[in-house]
């Protein structure tokens, strides 16, 4: 049944006003003649109610008898087979009088209506469906000297009229709500044609982007469209800034194994023993697998924060510290954990561990003796800051060392990535990581906002 349907949505909007209309104006015929039918039977009964009225205006009672004048004003009386019929009995079923015009209705017929008396104060209007006509009867009972005499006026018209009516009625009628069904479809159609439209704009500006000829979905769309090209941009956009990770991640992959490659290149030609120089191999291959796992971790990391549960700042930051100080042993680093006890980071846990590790590293492999950590929280987030006593950064070298690669000391260890992968994943949050001068240990200090998700 799925495959029946045709595939474009105007077709199927247009084949249900195609289905749906015609039946609405095949209900409003049948409402509408019903309505008219019912308008022409009370008219009929009404003027049959006129013509007993005149019936009974000119009637007088003369010796018992009721009497009628021969000359009636109402000409259908008086003309045979003129579709108006009059009759007068009593309560004996008697035939008093009839009008001129009822001189050929079969002797069956009249009987049948000077049979039916009704009781006196009912006016009782019925068709009689083997004769198409209608009747109406007026019982009255007339006062007169002394006696009162019962009498029943009958009118039957016939229904020639009303069939008359009622087919021209139904022509006209069908007539005129055809053509609004033509109107009504034609009119859909263009309605159809001119609501769609926007999504005819938006294919095309697929087609665009698909080409390479546009960056975004860009164009004015209806208020129902618009929250589609918005999703759809961001699609766009997070594609591409995943095609970006990729190359950024084989660039930081290739530039991360020139070290540990080149350490074993040159490792050959020095006389080491073979004990020392399995160890040397053993540690650059153990560095080389951390590296690459980790860019292949950072390669397929989506858009950070969304649905994150929170993550207790403070805990994190004292396991990073108490790794870095069994690393720097020789240094004898001091590390001051001032994180509020109620700091939370919302986002990923192995995110914040990046995050610390590498600046909470970079200030003990720069620092002389001191590193301290403090948070504090800003309308926007959570601000954490990373400061130590090294030999701090020069203004004009806080955004060069932000740089993929860039470092300032040549001569530490290194491969220059680190703080590219702060502000990589600091990207991912919508964060922001700055460097500046430390006014309490004078050496550099990193601020590190983490922004709160909405």
């Amino acid at each position: 049944m799925r495959q029946l349907l045709p595939r474009s949505l105007k077709s199927r909007l247009f084949l249900a006003s195609l289905v749906v209309l015609p039946l609405i104006i095949v209900a409003a015929v049948m409402i509408l003649q019903r309505a008219h039918y019912d308008s022409l039977v009370a008219s009929e009964r009404s003027q049959a109610q006129l013509q007993v009225y005149l019936l009974l205006g000119l009637a007088e009672l003369d010796g018992g008898e009721l009497k009628l004048p021969e000359l009636l004003p109402e000409p259908g009386f008086s003309q045979t087979g003129s579709g108006v019929y009059a009759f007068i009995s009593n309560d004996r079923e008697q035939l008093l009088w009839q009008s001129d015009s009822s001189t050929l209705l079969p002797a069956a017929q009249v009987t049948e209506v000077l049979g039916s008396i009704p009781s006196p104060g009912q006016v009782p209007f019925r068709y009689l469906a083997d004769s198409n006509l209608y009747l109406l009867q007026y019982p009255i009972i007339w006062e007169g000297p002394g006696e009162e005499r019962f009498f029943m006026i009958s009118v039957l018209r016939s229904d020639e009229r009303l069939r008359e009516q009622m087919r021209a009625f139904s022509a006209r009628l069908w007539g005129s709500l055809m053509g609004v069904l033509v109107l009504a479809l034609s009119m859909q159609y263009l309605i159809l044609r001119w609501g769609l439209r926007p999504l005819g704009r938006l294919a095309a500006d697929l087609r665009h982007i698909e080409k390479g000829e546009s960056d975004s979905l860009s164009g004015s769309y209806p208020r129902e469209v618009q929250p589609v090209t918005e999703n759809l941009n961001q699609l766009i956009l997070t594609e591409r800034q995943q095609r970006e990770r990729y190359r950024n991640t084989l660039a930081d992959l290739a530039h991360s194994l020139k070290t540990p490659l080149a350490v074993i290149t040159g490792a050959s030609s020095e006389n080491l023993s073979p004990e020392a120089y399995r160890k040397l191999v053993e540690e650059q291959s153990q560095r080389m697998d951390q590296i690459v796992q980790y860019q292949l971790s950072r390669a397929v990391k989506s858009k950070g924060g969304l649905a994150a549960k929170p993550v207790l700042v403070r805990a994190l930051v004292q396991r990073v510290a108490d790794v870095l100080i069994k690393v720097y042993t020789e240094k004898s680093i001091q590390i001051d954990n001032r994180v509020e006890d109620n700091a939370q980071f919302y986002g990923d846990e192995r995110d914040l561990m990046e995050l610390l590790g590498n600046l909470m590293e970079n200030a003990c492999k720069y620092g002389l003796a001191r590193v301290q950590v403090t948070s504090s929280s800003v309308r926007s987030g959570l601000l954490l800051l990373v400061e130590d006593d090294g030999p701090g950064v020069l203004p004009t070298q806080s955004k060069v060392i932000l740089e993929r690669g860039q470092r300032i000391d040549r001569s530490i260890s290194g491969q220059g990535i680190g703080l590219a992968v702060v502000v990589d994943i600091l990207s991912s949050y919508d964060g922001a990581l700055e460097v500046d001068s430390s006014p309490e240990l004078k050496g550099a200090r990193f601020r590190m906002l983490l922004p709160i998700p909405t």
